[in-house]
């Protein structure tokens, strides 16, 4: 037999970690269970009190009818006890079957350990439960109905569902405003970036125009000269034939000089797009559009990662 520690603590309503709820349901199947105990008990005293009414009339018996009887009356208790074991069995299993159903119905899978249903402490604190606080909540719930399981509904479920699709549909609000938001910065940076481009063209076409312009002045300023010398040439011919193999010589040369200072010119605007393109501010609009670059690149990449069918 179990012998419980001599300095073993009181046994409470905490030790089971139940609520309120579940204590009251652990009572009420105690109840139940100890009516039929007591039921089975009084079956199998009457077992005996109607042997002792019917066949100990006698004063004498053999050892054949003191065996018989005895036989008999381990026959009828026997079948009294396994009736009442296999009652109880089949109790049990209707009481998981109420459990279970009520587990499914939130998809729950409830596990259990049969090595428990023989730890002799947790029974001793059963025995112990019965005998004090059972005997408590007897008195308290005598005036009260007995509760039974209350039958469940699709509400349950249905609330589940309503909370598991409204959490999905904040998350997608909030994707979608992170969206938003990125797209929003992928607009600005096209934006930011246009507009680079735009600046960039017009330094070039600002720069462009100048250039145009000291080479037209050049232009224009040896056009005079040549269209001076011509007249210059004109003149010296129809008033003084000889000169004329000077004059000659002279718009050669001048031509000549036109040539090279076109060159120069040429040269010029050469050195003048490479000093343009060493520049802080052509290198400064160069980086600016690079990095918006790289901006734009890395948005594409995280819409491609929110919406990557699109």
């Amino acid at each position: 037999m179990y012998v419980a520690p001599l300095n073993a603590p009181p046994v409470t309503k905490a030790e089971f970690g139940f609520n309120e709820h579940h204590q009251n349901e652990v009572i009420n199947y105690m109840r139940f269970a100890r009516s039929k105990r007591l039921l089975r008990l009084k079956t199998i005293d009457s077992c005996f009190e109607e042997l002792k009414d019917s066949r100990l009339s006698d004063e004498t018996f053999t050892v054949d009818e003191v065996r018989e009887m005895l036989d008999g009356l381990q026959a009828v208790v026997r079948g009294e006890v396994e009736m009442e074991l296999i009652n109880t069995a089949h109790t049990n299993v209707l009481l998981l079957r109420q459990l279970f159903s009520q587990a499914e119905k939130f998809y729950l899978r409830l596990q259990s350990d049969i090595s428990e249903l023989e730890n002799r402490e947790l029974l001793e604190q059963v025995a112990e439960f019965e005998k004090t606080d059972f005997k408590t909540a007897d008195k308290i719930n005598q005036e009260t109905s007995k509760p039974k399981l209350a039958p469940l509904n699709e509400g349950g479920v249905s609330e589940l569902l309503n909370k598991e699709i409204t959490r999905l549909q904040e998350e997608n609000d909030k994707l979608k405003a992170r969206l938003r938001t990125i797209e929003s910065q992928a607009m600005s940076a096209l934006d930011e970036k246009s507009k680079a481009e735009r600046a960039l063209k017009d330094i070039k076409k600002t720069q462009g125009e100048q250039q145009l312009t000291a080479k037209s002045q050049e232009i224009s300023s040896l056009e005079d000269t040549v269209a001076a010398l011509r007249e210059d040439y004109e003149r010296t011919l129809s008033a003084n034939a000889v000169s004329q193999k000077d004059l000659q010589e002279n718009l050669i040369s001048s031509k000549h000089e036109l040539l090279r200072v076109q060159e120069q010119l040429a040269m010029a605007e050469k050195e003048l797009d490479k000093k343009f393109q060493q520049t802080a501010a052509y290198r400064n609009m160069k980086e600016i559009l690079t990095k918006k670059n790289e901006q734009i690149k890395d948005i594409r990449k995280r819409l491609q990662r929110y919406e990557p069918n699109e």
